[in-house]
């Protein structure tokens, strides 16, 4: 995504068509960000439009040498953890699961005719229907490239739980890929 330094500045300057072109222009890239995070349409774009405000509030920050996609996502990618650090209490509950119960077969998969069947679409799908904590640490490790560390930091959490968070959506995620993949095998 390029920016024109003319239209940050004019930004800066509070011209409002200017924002509103802006806006337009970062909304795909925004709103991509914020739909990973949240599982409804209008509870993503309320996000959107909170990250958004924060960066055209915040121009006078941004330092041109940084790539203003990169910046522009950072900031969008806090509006969510702080939106999740306020509702937190409210929303959070940990399910505990007695996996020696199982009883689960393992069955052989190829993971190369998953990619060939399903879209970011259908996957994205799949991680909305994992717990709201999970798909969130999930999303910044494995998509936006935070480090357990940094993940713990924002979450108030372990670095081991941050770890555990990743390794119990990519466990769900396998489960949903094998179901869809062999429905009748699983059931059986």
């Amino acid at each position: 995504m390029d920016i024109d330094k003319k239209l940050i500045r004019s930004c800066i300057k509070n011209d409002r068509k200017a924002q509103f072109a802006l806006y337009k222009v970062c909304y795909q890239l925004l709103m991509n960000v914020c739909y990973r995070y949240k599982k409804d349409k209008s509870e993503a774009e309320a996000i959107m439009n909170q990250g958004f405000l924060k960066i055209v509030t915040n121009l006078d920050k941004y330092n041109e040498n940084v790539p203003f996609e990169a910046w522009s996502r950072k900031i969008m990618i806090n509006t969510v953890i702080d939106e999740y650090r306020k509702t937190k209490k409210d929303k959070e509950t940990i399910e505990y699961a007695d996996f020696q119960e199982s009883t689960y077969d393992q069955h052989y998969i190829d993971y190369n005719e998953a990619d060939k069947q399903y879209n970011a679409e259908e996957l994205k799908l799949m991680l909305l229907t994992l717990p709201d904590m999970s798909r969130k640490v999930f999303n910044l490790y494995a998509i936006d490239g935070y480090s357990h560390k940094e993940i713990a930091e924002m979450f108030s959490i372990s670095i081991g739980t941050s770890k555990w968070h990743v390794s119990f959506t990519r466990t769900e995620l396998k489960k949903l890929i094998e179901l869809k993949l062999n429905p009748v095998e699983l059931h059986n």
